[in-house]
């Protein structure tokens, strides 16, 4: 009978345990959870110098396999995350990071997306147009659900090797007239 006693009691102990245990977690929150996090999304295009304005603007074609950088700063410009994506058929990326990265809160206003490389050689100038180049800040937000917060850039665009400027500054120079 003691035995007995002895293991309902151990047991009910156990009980309180877990349930107290739940109650803490409920009330402080589960640290190593997931916290919310910053998801970018947009388009990568490739356009023709060549085509008029209203053409030229509008894109001709998506780009396939674009690489597209995140990279968020700190307080003191440090870089504090960076990662890429590559785009799908339809000129789509889309990239998710933790709001916290080893214990630090990432801030959206201190991050750019910016454009890397193409992989299309007919296609592969990186143009500013739309700010693919310097990097667009992250700034509104284009939607927010919960923990979730979503940027949506514009659309970026690559032109052809046709359509890129030479850069002459460095010949004129060493100009020796």
């Amino acid at each position: 009978m003691a035995a007995m006693m002895m293991t309902v009691l151990v047991a009910a102990t156990i009980l309180i345990g877990c349930t107290n245990l739940a109650v803490v977690m409920a009330t402080y929150g589960d640290h190593n959870a997931p916290v919310g996090s910053i998801h970018v999304s947009g388009e990568v295009w490739c356009q023709d110098c060549f085509k008029p304005y209203n053409k030229f603007s509008q894109g001709d074609k998506p780009l396939k396999g674009v690489k597209v950088s995140l990279t968020c700063m700190d307080e003191r410009s440090r870089v504090m995350y960076y990662n890429s994506d590559f785009t799908d058929e339809e000129g789509y990326y889309e990239m998710e990071v933790e709001k916290y990265v080893y214990g630090k809160e990432l801030k959206a206003k201190l991050c750019k997306i910016r454009l890397v490389s193409s992989p299309d050689p007919t296609c592969n100038v990186i143009t500013n147009f739309a700010g693919g180049k310097s990097g667009v800040k992250l700034w509104r937000p284009t939607e927010v659900f919960g923990d979730t917060v979503k940027y949506k850039s514009g659309r970026f665009f690559f032109t052809t090797p046709m359509c890129e400027k030479p850069d002459t500054s460095a010949s004129q120079e060493n100009n020796n007239y």
